[in-house]
């Protein structure tokens, strides 16, 4: 009787602190303290505490379940906020303050400059024969490459 009442006093706490949490406007962090002060109560009302008693078919062992089941979805569903989000907020907070720099800052500028045009190819010379000539632009494509 008394770990029931320890375990609903601690869930009852929890979630004060979640509530307090929440009034914080930090959801995600109060549904998963909310998750987290469910368990004990889920446990006791499963009948861990008392297995032994006889409360594995209860109707209250199965409420418990139940309770086991709904922390298990708020896990389940912070989890999958915070992933779309990119981490937690400590982390989006201090990539805030790293910069709100793109990676390549003159990315967005045209690498040739404004008004240039790019120089003519040449007309394609017909392909002959198998000579030396053939392997000349690529010679030079590899000595322009430093190969």
């Amino acid at each position: 009787m008394i770990a029931e009442t320890v375990c609903s006093a601690v869930s009852a706490a929890g979630l004060g602190i979640a509530v307090v949490t929440a009034y914080r406007k930090r959801f995600l962090a109060a549904a998963r303290i909310a998750a987290y002060s469910l368990v004990p109560v889920g446990l006791a009302m499963t009948g861990v505490v008392g297995w032994l008693a006889g409360t594995a078919l209860s109707p209250t062992a199965w409420a418990g379940f139940g309770v086991l089941g709904a922390a298990w979805a708020l896990f389940a569903t912070t989890r999958a906020v915070e992933r779309r989000r990119g981490g937690t907020r400590a982390e989006r907070k201090a990539a805030r303050a790293a910069g709100g720099e793109a990676v390549a800052p003159a990315a967005s500028a045209p690498s040739l400059g404004a008004g240039t045009q790019p120089p003519a190819r040449p007309a394609a010379a017909p392909r002959g024969g198998g000579s030396a000539d053939d392997f000349s632009d690529i010679e030079a494509i590899l000595k322009k490459h430093g190969i």
